[in-house]
C-alpha cells in the first residue's frame, strides 16, 4: 500500500509454510474496545468439504495445515489476555494435532473456544484433554438434524441421531455449545424451525446460530440450483445467508424467512434462554451474561462501543468463567488420577 503497488485480484498457492508468518502486532489494538484482542490461527482447512461451504468452491483444494502448537501458546501467553478465540475453519480436523495443541495450552491456566466439528467426539480422550487445557465453548456446524439433508450437503458427520449424545459429552466436560444450523434444505419441512427449536432446548445448547441455505457462486449447491433454475436473482448482497435467494423444495421462500425470523425470536426470548441454562448452577450467571448481551443487548452494545467500555464489562465476566474453569479441571484431572489409581489396584489384583 505504501509503495502504491496494489494488485486488483492476488491468488493463494499454499507453496510457502505459514509456520513461519510473524504473530500479528496485536499491541497495536486498544484492549478496551475489544471482548479479546487474542484471536488465534493454529490451523487451515478442514477435511469436510460440504457442498454449500464457501470451502468447496470451483478451484480452492485448501489443505490442511497446522502450526506448531508451542508457537501457538506463545502467542496466546505473550498478549496477556485471559481468553483467546480459535478462528480456524475446524480446530478438530487432524486429531491428534489437536491433543498436541491443548498439551501446549495446558499449562498456561486460560480459556479458549473455537470451531469443532461434532466428530471430534469420537474420541472422549480428546474432548478430556480440550477440557483440561482450557477449552470452554465450541462453535459446532449440526447443520441439520436430518440425516438425509447431512447426505445431501456431503458432510462428514456422525448421523444427526447420536448428536444429543455426542453434546452431552461435551457439557459433561464443561465445554459450551454454540450449534450452527442451516435451514432450508430439500427435506426441510415447514415444521423444521419448530422441531429445530425443540432439540436445542432439549438438549439445553448455550447458544445457537441459524443460516438460511444459501448458494455461495462457484460451490456445488450454486451449480445444483442453477441446474434446476431455483436461483431467484443474483443480487449478491442478499447472499447473506438471511434471505433465501432459491427456491426450497417444501415451502415458499417467503416462509422460509419467516421461519428463519420465528427461530431466533424463539431461542433468545426470556423463556428459551432460561429453558437453555446450564445444569451445573455455577455456570448460569456467566451463561445469562453471555446470553442477554449477545442478543438483547443492542442499545447496550452501542454504548459500550461508543465509551471504550467493551473490555471492562466483558472482563469480570470472563475471569469468573477462568477461575471456575481452573476449579472445574483441577476436579477433572484428580477424577482422572483416581481413575488410574483404581485401575492400577485392580490390575495388581488380578
Amino acid at each position: 500500500m505504501e509503495a502504491g503497488c496494489l494488485q486488483p485480484r492476488y491468488t493463494a498457492t499454499y507453496e510457502s509454510d505459514f509456520r513461519q508468518d510473524p504473530a500479528p502486532r496485536r499491541s497495536i489494538l486498544p484492549k478496551s474496545g475489544f471482548l479479546t484482542t487474542t484471536s488465534l490461527i493454529a490451523t487451515r482447512g478442514c477435511h469436510s468439504r460440504c457442498g454449500f461451504c464457501y470451502l468447496s468452491t470451483d478451484g480452492l483444494r485448501m489443505p490442511y495445515r497446522m502450526r506448531n502448537p508451542a508457537q501457538v501458546a506463545a502467542e496466546f501467553l505473550a498478549d496477556g489476555q485471559p481468553y483467546a478465540v480459535f478462528i480456524d475453519n475446524n480446530l478438530g480436523s487432524n486429531r491428534p494435532y489437536l491433543r498436541e495443541l491443548c498439551e501446549a495450552l495446558r499449562p498456561l491456566n486460560k480459556i479458549w473456544s473455537a470451531a469443532a466439528s461434532i466428530d471430534v467426539t469420537d474420541d472422549p480422550s480428546l474432548i478430556r484433554a480440550m477440557a483440561l487445557a482450557g477449552c470452554t465453548g465450541v462453535f459446532v456446524g449440526f447443520e441439520s438434524l436430518t440425516d438425509e439433508n447431512l447426505s445431501d450437503a456431503r458432510k462428514k458427520t456422525p448421523k444427526a441421531g447420536d448428536y444429543a449424545r455426542r453434546v452431552r459429552m461435551l457439557h459433561d466436560h464443561g465445554i459450551q455449545v454454540n450449534g450452527s444450523f442451516v435451514l432450508g434444505f430439500d427435506h426441510d419441512r415447514k415444521d423444521v424451525f419448530t422441531r429445530t427449536a425443540d432439540w436445542i432446548e432439549e438438549n439445553r445448547l448455550e447458544c445457537a446460530t441459524f443460516h438460511i441455505l444459501t448458494p455461495y457462486p462457484g460451490t456445488p449447491l450454486f451449480r445444483q440450483m442453477e441446474a434446476e433454475g431455483r436461483l431467484l436473482h443474483r443480487d449478491w448482497d442478499l447472499y447473506d445467508t438471511s434471505h433465501a435467494v432459491f427456491r426450497p423444495k417444501n415451502m415458499s421462500p417467503e416462509e422460509l424467512e419467516e421461519g428463519y425470523a420465528l427461530i431466533y425470536q424463539r431461542l433468545f426470548s426470556h423463556a428459551s434462554i432460561w429453558r437453555r441454562r446450564p445444569m451445573d448452577r455455577r455456570a448460569v450467571p456467566a451463561y445469562l451474561a453471555m446470553s442477554y448481551l449477545y442478543k438483547r443487548s443492542n442499545r447496550v452494545w452501542r454504548l459500550l462501543i461508543k465509551y471504550h467500555l467493551v473490555h471492562a464489562v466483558w472482563r469480570p465476566l470472563v475471569e469468573l468463567t477462568r477461575l471456575r474453569h481452573v476449579r472445574f479441571r483441577a476436579e477433572l484431572a484428580a477424577s482422572e488420577t483416581l481413575h488410574r489409581q483404581g485401575a492400577s489396584v485392580v490390575a495388581a489384583g488380578v
